[in-house]
């Protein structure tokens, strides 16, 4: 597939990522504390949606782990908040299954092999690690989050999400530049402010409880 096609899905992916961070931030300007709107997870999942496509299309096994760990998680969110259930059922059952499809069929159709993704020639086997260090990093943040949501049966962003990540977008930043990657660079680089402001946010939140 042509070059600028895989990139415009990357592009894609990422500004709807860093769109949800911008309305998640603008609401909570307003409201003048950190909240979770339910188009967060929406364009959350439909961006991790449009990233595994991306990672699978540049045979970047650390993009691919990054979304799959994310995905289901960004879906019972929409559960919690009861946004799951309104969506049609086919439609449901299609995003459920959607990464399981894509790898068996593109490695039964011999499309690659499942050792290029850990033997990718354009990313030394350093790089690689630091990849998928930084994906589980940045990943841990929504499994914290998540854990911290079932606890309380809420859709929430507490304020360990946030610290998380910033130390996973550092990290995957770093990642970026030396796999010279625009994708990842532009939307990690536009989230670490958004990050940033959130734990400010929260901080004179508490301040003013105190």
């Amino acid at each position: 597939m042509k070059d600028w096609i895989v990139y415009s899905i990357g592009f894609l992916a990422q500004i709807l990522f860093s769109g949800r961070l911008f309305i998640q931030w603008f609401k909570s300007e307003k409201s003048k504390r950190v909240i979770t709107p339910s188009i967060f997870w929406k364009l959350s999942l439909l961006a991790s949606f449009l990233l595994f496509v991306y990672g699978y299309l540049r045979e970047d096994f650390a993009i691919m782990l990054g979304q799959t760990l994310t995905y289901f998680i960004y879906i019972r969110n929409l559960q919690l908040q009861g946004e799951w259930q309104k969506s049609p059922k086919l439609l449901r059952w299609f995003l459920l299954i959607f990464p399981a499809l894509i790898v068996i069929y593109a490695y039964n159709n011999g499309q690659y092999d499942l050792n290029n993704l850990l033997k990718n020639k354009d990313i030394p086997y350093w790089l690689l690690i630091l990849g998928i260090v930084s994906q589980i990093l940045f990943t841990f943040r929504f499994v914290y989050q998540w854990m911290y949501s079932e606890k309380t049966k809420t859709s929430q962003l507490p304020v360990g999400f946030w610290r998380l990540s910033v130390l996973g977008a550092s990290l995957i930043l770093t990642y970026a530049i030396f796999r010279k990657d625009p994708v990842l660079l532009i939307g990690h680089g536009a989230g670490l402010i958004i990050y940033l402001r959130n734990i400010f946010i929260w901080k004179k939140q508490v301040d003013e409880i105190d």
